[in-house]
């Protein structure tokens, strides 16, 4: 009985023995590996590591660090950024547009009486230049400087004497465009186009600047509102 229980210790201890045997042969083929250094690494950053390990040139220039490289890859890949809040995107918009200042006029128009004509100039220099018909004897045409204070596409004319609306167009008295400058409050006075081109260059208006429509459209698209406009004699 006391020899059973002395073999039965022995092999025990002879099993318990191979079993710590085998453990540190385990442990140390995964140091040599390198198993047991990089698998609590992956098990921290599993997504990082799947990018790093799918791009290889990347994550061989990447950091040794698992989470900075991670970082380098979850930047350079679009797909994963997180998107600005449209709520976001309009107040940087708003804050990062500058409000847009109107460019000085550089045009200057000057109307001539005597010579019946109207001169465009840009800065000191005359870029157009186009006959007009002034008004006659009692309804001349004020002299002075002015700017330019309503443009508009073929205006409707009420008559001044008569009260008679006539429909805007090409062949209404006041032709295809209207510039006035010049107003009592009431009544305004400005550039515009005519049917009547054999008129154009005679004292024959009610105040306003007669032109050809041709002339009126070039004139119309030079200038703008607070264009000066000087008128002389």
């Amino acid at each position: 009985m006391v020899r059973n229980k002395s073999v039965a210790s022995m092999v025990m201890f002879l099993c318990f023995g191979t079993a710590i045997l085998s453990l540190a042969v385990h442990l140390q083929t995964m140091r040599k590996t390198g198993q047991l250094n990089h698998s609590r690494s992956i098990n921290l950053y599993p997504q990082e590591s799947q990018v790093a390990i799918g791009e290889s040139a990347i994550a061989a220039s990447a950091p040794t660090s698992p989470r900075k490289a991670g970082t380098i890859n979850l930047d350079l890949d679009s797909s994963r950024k997180k998107p600005k809040s449209s709520l976001a995107s309009i107040t940087d918009t708003i804050n990062n547009t500058k409000p847009e200042v109107p460019a000085p006029d550089t045009n200057q128009v000057v109307v001539d009486l005597s010579d019946r004509r109207v001169y465009v100039f840009q800065y000191d220099e005359v870029i157009a230049s186009y006959p007009i018909a002034i008004g006659k004897k009692g309804w001349e045409t004020p002299t002075g400087n002015f700017k330019v204070i309503h443009k508009e596409h073929h205006p409707i004319w009420r008559h001044p004497i008569t009260g008679a609306i006539f429909d805007g167009g090409t062949n209404s008295p006041l032709g295809d465009r209207w510039i006035g400058f010049w107003s009592d409050g009431r009544n305004e006075i400005g550039f515009h186009g005519t049917p009547d081109v054999d008129l154009v260059g005679a004292a024959v208006s009610h105040g306003c600047l007669r032109m050809r429509n041709p002339d009126v459209r070039m004139l119309y698209s030079q200038v703008s509102l607070n264009t000066p406009v000087l008128v002389r004699d």
